[in-house]
């Protein structure tokens, strides 16, 4: 396996040799709240240090499960514009994160019973609903933050159609679900490919995600864009942190570690 760096031309991030600069790796922390603080600390200090810098994203929460609302704590707010300025992306991430919905329709039943523990938000909203949830948070995080989030990401991946319309009248630069990453203003496609991700609330999904993030290690690099999501709940089992180090470090030294943004870059290019 070829050992790799990163070298800086200019303030750009340039791989020095043995890698292919279309394969990248992108990192994100999800569920970024006041009311997991010291797990996402953890998780962005043990992600730096591994990549070597804050070249990740975060998924904040404005008010997760109405009882941690970002405006209302100052320390945590100020830790993200730290993490802001240093470069970190961040994204809006739902509003509440908790799914309240009464779902009609079979799939979507299914999906918010078995995707997700009740943390859907956005599968069920209308357009109305979901627009008003999304302009909210953003304003509350970029007040925070002092800059543009970089996106939308819904909870759990899971997206309705009011979601969907509210993303354009919203006009993000990039939203994402388990399959792809793409531009709600065109509808351009910047990435496809499915998540790696880890689950820490039953032994059964714990042993599922394990195994999935070996396969994701041992796979070829056929993939351009593989993406990687850490949730505070991994810093609760060692068996999961002992995975994400080395999924991380695996494919960090095949791949150039990205950020979102460099995927519409190069979309332009192309």
């Amino acid at each position: 396996m070829v050992n790799f760096e990163h070298g800086t031309v200019l303030g750009e991030r340039v791989p020095r040799a043995g890698i292919a600069p279309d394969k990248r790796l992108i990192v994100s922390i999800h569920d970024v709240s006041p009311a997991f603080a010291i797990p996402i600390a953890m998780l962005a200090e043990r992600i730096e240090a591994i990549l070597g810098g804050p070249r990740f994203a975060m998924l904040v929460v404005p008010d997760h499960w109405g009882a941690a609302r970002l405006d209302r704590d100052p320390a945590f707010g100020r830790r993200l514009r730290e993490w802001a300025d240093a470069g970190v992306e961040m994204f809006l991430h739902g509003w509440f994160h908790r799914d309240t919905s009464t779902h009609e329709g079979t799939a979507s039943a299914l999906k918010a019973k078995y995707m997700t523990a009740g943390e859907g938000e956005f599968l069920g909203l209308d357009a109305t609903e979901a627009e008003h949830r999304m302009r909210a948070g953003r304003d509350m995080i970029e007040q925070a933050i002092g800059r543009e989030v970089a996106g939308f990401i819904a909870p759990a991946w899971l997206y309705g159609p009011g979601a969907h319309a509210a993303l354009k009248a919203c006009d993000f630069a990039l939203a994402e679900d388990h399959f792809r990453v793409w531009q709600p203003r065109t509808g351009a496609i910047v990435a496809r490919g499915p998540v790696v991700t880890w689950a820490s609330r039953t032994p059964a999904r714990t042993a599922s995600s394990l195994a999935v993030a070996a396969v994701a290690r041992a796979m070829p690099d056929w993939m351009p864009t593989i993406r990687v999501a850490v949730h505070p709940g991994d810093v609760t089992k060692d068996s999961l942190l002992t995975s994400i180090d080395r999924t991380l470090r695996t494919l960090a030294e095949r791949r150039t570690v990205s950020r979102y943004a460099d995927l519409v870059t190069e979309q332009v290019a192309a």
